[in-house]
This record gives C-alpha cells, sequence and structure tokens, in this order.
C-alpha cells in the first residue's frame, strides 16, 4: 500500500476533474482552513488523492498524484497559505457518491463525512480499498 492517500474537494462549477484532465497538472489552491492547510503540508511526492466534487455530484470522479510538495499558495493574498501540485491518475470506471460512502460500514466514517467542510483530508487504508471496490478500480500501483 502506498504511504499516503487523501480527498480533495473541488465545486465543478470552479474547477471540474474535466478541467483537472485538460490541464494535466495544477497547483491546489485556495485552501484556506488549518486543518486542510496541514494536511496539505503532510503530502508527500507520491502520494495520490481522491478527486471529490463538492456541492455538485457530491461524489468521488477521479485520482490524482501529488508530485510536488507544499509551497507557498501564489493566490493568498495573506497568510501561512499552501499549495501542492497534482497531476490526473485515472478517472474512475464508476464515480463513487456521497450517499454511497455514508451507507457503506467501511467509509461511513471516512473524514468526508465525518468533517464535511473540509476540503483536504485523510483517507485511511481500509477506506482507499473500500472506495476501489465501489468504483470498479483496481489501481496498478
Amino acid at each position: 500500500m502506498i504511504a499516503n492517500v487523501w480527498l480533495i474537494k473541488s465545486e465543478p462549477i470552479k474547477y471540474p476533474w474535466s478541467k483537472m484532465l485538460e490541464d494535466g497538472r495544477t497547483f491546489w489552491d485556495g485552501v484556506r482552513n488549518h486543518q486542510a492547510k496541514n494536511n496539505l503540508l503532510s503530502m508527500r511526492k507520491g502520494d495520490f488523492a481522491f478527486f471529490y466534487h463538492s456541492n455538485e455530484g457530491m461524489e468521488i470522479v477521479g485520482v490524482v498524484q501529488v508530485v510536488k510538495e507544499a509551497y507557498p499558495d501564489p493566490t493568498a493574498q495573506e497568510g501561512p497559505w499552501v499549495v501542492v501540485d497534482v497531476v490526473p491518475v485515472a478517472t474512475l470506471p464508476k464515480s463513487v457518491t456521497l450517499a454511497q460512502l455514508k451507507a457503506d460500514p467501511i467509509c461511513a466514517y471516512m473524514a468526508l463525512v465525518r468533517q464535511s467542510r473540509l476540503s483536504v483530508c485523510s483517507v485511511s487504508e481500509a477506506e482507499f480499498r473500500r472506495v476501489c471496490e465501489l468504483a470498479d478500480w483496481n489501481p496498478e500501483f
């Protein structure tokens, strides 16, 4: 298993999965919550993250990989905010909805469910494996 797995959220109206695929690489900016910032600081090059559409869709749709560790957020007007660079790895064969996660005994306690406003959160190994099963995705790493 990989060392760390995360979940990052984006509103599809602001930055959808299709734009992530089109861009091929982006810095994950706009995080203005200290706990989410600390999660960005904990991300390491090579870590993976589920890409979650928040507000509309409310579903995990893809997987990204961290390719550059935390550095100052170029969009921040003030404060100690950071970004990481990510690249798309895979579009999930089946998206996994928030309703599915809440109903699943393994995923019902994910940070995504417990701390719904947190934009960057950790994912346990068991949660990662279960989301992969629900998505019909067999990662090759």
